[in-house]
């Protein structure tokens, strides 16, 4: 009796030490909710980065050329282009599937306090706050 009981014990164990042990991934092509743009997440060291890689509306309709980093107060960033610029910085890990640090809104060219969470493997949640006010959406895996 005491040796079935055991040995359910050790399976039970196993299987749920297996299931939360295993991590969900962000690395892949990732569509923002609005479709306007995808973002590539993958490994930065500890972390995670991510950079645009796509834009519905690639050409800055005003004068024609790609779409450059314009909101960003910093007159030498502000002339980068906006495919390949940066999201992420300092996405350290902070619980399971989530990842904390600073996002970077090229609308109004400020970071802010941002958390990145894996709900399943083809969903996303992007979070930021400034002050107590925060914000989010979720992002769709954009293809395999």
């Amino acid at each position: 009796m005491f040796s079935r009981f055991a040995l359910r014990f050790v399976v039970l164990t196993v299987l749920i030490g297996a299931a939360s042990a295993h991590a969900q991934s962000a690395d892949g092509t990732w569509l923002t909710q609005a479709g306007d743009a995808r973002v590539k997440i993958s490994k930065c060291g500890d972390g995670i980065c991510g950079h645009i890689v796509w834009l519905r509306e690639p050409m800055d309709t005003a004068t024609g050329q790609p779409a450059t980093d314009s909101k960003n107060p910093n007159p030498a960033l502000a002339r980068r282009p906006m495919i390949g610029l940066p999201l992420f910085s300092g996405m350290q890990p902070s619980a399971p599937n989530k990842w904390s640090g600073q996002i970077y809104n090229a609308d109004d060219g400020s970071s802010y306090a941002s958390s990145v969470t894996v709900i399943s493997m083809d969903s996303l949640r992007v979070e930021g706050c400034v002050g107590a006010l925060c914000g989010g959406e979720t992002w769709t895996r954009a293809g395999r």
